[in-house]
């Protein structure tokens, strides 16, 4: 039992989770898009996400105790080493232009972990995105847009067009939504300074603007040119089953429950989504 918890706990921290999450929600695009299978898109968000998640979660650590890092700690950089290096592969059988596209992403995340601008902007010393008053979702919902909504567009020549935006916009909603419980969780220890959406409105008004952002999300989905009703249908059951474990969000919840239960919503959804279809 202590060997799967240990190997369940490496899972979740060196970002493998979130990772096949990401990947779950380039791949609902590629289905939405009616793209064939991109191998190596979704090979590189995958390894480009572990690499990024790591990056941002332990950069801080791994410079200050870099000689004291415990074994678990070790293993992850080992892990996000070969991880990058197999985004920088993946990488290289990309279009150019979706390179491009990365590059700007890449400066965000690097930006969100790395002190850069001046402290009168920040609210404390460490100067980063990540730490500037109620930015930090919405950059979150901003980055995983763009890799899985437009990379996969970009990437097969897909044009732009008013499906693409509004699955954008979509996809937006959804990744505030599902960030709203690990706001909540992280409630009890989050600086005041930070303005998250729960200390700003509450826990109750939280949960309210979650269901209020779900409706968004699906009615959206009926402003489309090409809707199929199983994926009209996955959409419903993805927003019910989202605003249960909203409902259900607490400061004192599960060590799993938004890290695994709610991180994993997108695979779910495309699980759904590949049996409906």
């Amino acid at each position: 039992m202590k060997v799967l918890k240990q190997v369940v706990n490496f899972y979740i921290n060196s970002s493998i989770h979130v990772a096949f999450s990401v990947v779950a929600l380039t791949w609902i695009s590629l289905i939405e898009f009616q793209i064939s299978l991109d191998k190596e898109l979704l090979n590189f968000v995958f390894f480009a996400t572990i690499t990024g998640y790591n990056f941002v979660k332990y950069f801080g650590i791994a410079k200050f105790h870099h000689r004291s890092l415990s074994k678990w700690l070790k293993a992850i950089q080992v892990f996000s080493f070969f991880s990058f290096i197999f985004m920088c592969y993946y990488g290289l059988k990309l279009k150019l232009n979706t390179v491009l596209f990365i590059v700007g992403f890449g400066l965000v995340t690097f930006f969100y972990a790395i002190p850069f601008l001046p402290k009168r902007f920040f609210l404390d010393s460490k100067q980063n995105l990540r730490d500037i008053g109620g930015l930090k979702v919405y950059l979150i919902a901003l980055v995983w847009t763009g890799v899985t909504v437009f990379l996969p567009a970009i990437n097969n020549d897909h044009p732009i067009n008013a499906d693409v935006i509004l699955t954008a916009i979509q996809r937006f909603l959804f990744i505030i939504v599902i960030m709203l419980p690990f706001e909540i969780r992280d409630l009890s220890y989050d600086s005041l300074k930070l303005a998250t959406i729960p200390q700003k409105i509450g826990i109750k008004e939280t949960k309210i603007m979650g269901y209020i952002l779900l409706i968004a999300f699906y009615i959206l989905e009926l402003f489309k040119d090409s809707m199929a009703y199983g994926s009209i249908l996955v959409l419903f059951l993805i927003g019910v089953i989202t605003g249960v474990l909203i409902k259900f969000s607490m400061v004192t919840q599960g060590k799993y429950y938004s890290a695994f239960w709610v991180e994993g919503l997108p695979v779910l959804w495309l699980l759904m989504l590949l049996l409906f279809n």
